[in-house]
């Protein structure tokens, strides 16, 4: 059964080897020269302090002027992202569906091999490959983003790619792995319900993206209690004002009169006024906002003895967020494959 297995994904192995080789060629050849640049700028060992924070800007400006790194960052960010789905599209939902759609299940789960085995095994094998694929893709790009993550992250029009933000936590680590076992799990059941492989191949690709993009804003900023910074609001925090379409006023983190949070993942961040309630800017036509110039509605606003208050992971939990998630992720995807198990077992004829 193992040799049988082994035989009918031997093209799709091959596929991934090869990307992966592809991914080991590209870092492996550029990221001992983005670590000797790194060595170069005086970085190591340098810590927070202002001097390391102009070193940390100079080393991200000399590699946004080379367009190979850039581009092999976010190459990266954006294949890590999308190989879950992939692999539970073309991995996962065939597995089951193809064999309903082309009926050679009635052959299959006739032989000497009960279905129980036969699933487990195809379970096993191939959900080890999702990991190792993912795993290595992972520690690649991992190790070629070192000298990025210890500068600080990647500064773009989009903000600061710090490794513990939602978009570079699913990129490094060990989660990538768990995240590529439990998409090839969800495209098995998805497979076994809808019995159609085109179509359990594109609901897989929905349901996987969906996770994804639900997981950072629902479960993950839950793993951990959040840590909380305050700081007064003043005149030159202002300077970084950020107002929402409801009116409430935001300042900036890590600039001059804000709180320093090198490589923080944010998750709220709000002023509240003396009393502890939240700051809204007011919408009368005669406040200082309304009929002032900006330097007036700035001065009225931090006149108001306003506190900022930002709720924020820190970059220090990123490996503990790791092994939390991968355990939740790789418990859903062991469940879901005692799932997938039990249905080919009792409820496919």
């Amino acid at each position: 059964m193992t040799w049988l297995t082994f035989r009918q994904f031997r093209a799709q192995a091959i596929t991934a080897l090869a990307a992966v080789a592809v991914l080991a060629v590209a870092y492996g050849y550029t990221g001992p020269h983005l670590a000797d640049l790194y060595d170069k700028s005086g970085l190591r060992g340098c810590g927070n302090g202002p001097r390391c924070l102009s070193l940390a800007t100079a080393f991200m400006k000399s590699l946004r002027a080379d367009q190979v790194y850039p581009a092999l960052f976010f190459a990266g960010i954006l294949i890590l992202l999308i190989l879950p789905a992939v692999i539970g599209a073309f991995w996962g939902a065939p597995l089951v569906a193809r064999e309903l759609e082309a009926g050679t299940y009635r052959l299959a789960w006739n032989q000497d091999v009960t279905r129980t085995r036969w699933m487990a095994v195809k379970l096993g094998l191939i959900g080890l490959a999702a990991i190792a694929t993912a795993g290595l893709a992972s520690l690649l790009f991992s190790w070629w983003a070192g000298p990025v993550n210890a500068a600080g992250g990647f500064p773009d029009n989009l903000g600061q790619f710090t490794r513990i933000t939602p978009l570079m936590f699913i990129a490094q680590g060990v989660a990538p792995a768990a995240w590529a076992v439990l998409a090839f799990v969800i495209g098995v059941v998805i497979g076994i319900l809808v019995r159609r492989t085109i179509a359990a191949m594109a609901i897989t690709i929905v349901v996987v993206v969906l996770l994804q993009f639900l997981w950072p804003s629902f479960i993950r900023p839950h793993l951990l209690t959040p840590m909380r910074a305050t700081a007064p609001v003043t005149l030159e925090g202002l300077n970084s004002m950020l107002v929402s379409s409801s009116g409430g006023v935001a300042v900036a983190v890590n600039q001059p009169g804000t709180p320093h949070l090198p490589g923080a993942w944010v998750l709220s961040n709000y002023t509240v006024t003396p009393t502890g309630k939240r700051f809204y800017l007011p919408g009368t036509a005669s406040s200082a906002c309304a009929k002032g110039s900006p330097a007036q509605c700035d001065a009225w606003i931090a006149g108001q003895h306003l506190t900022q208050v930002v709720e924020y992971q820190p970059a220090s939990n990123f490996w503990q967020l790791q092994w939390l998630e991968t355990a939740l992720l790789l418990t859903a995807a062991a469940g879901l494959g005692g799932v997938a198990t039990w249905r080919t077992r009792w409820l496919l004829t």
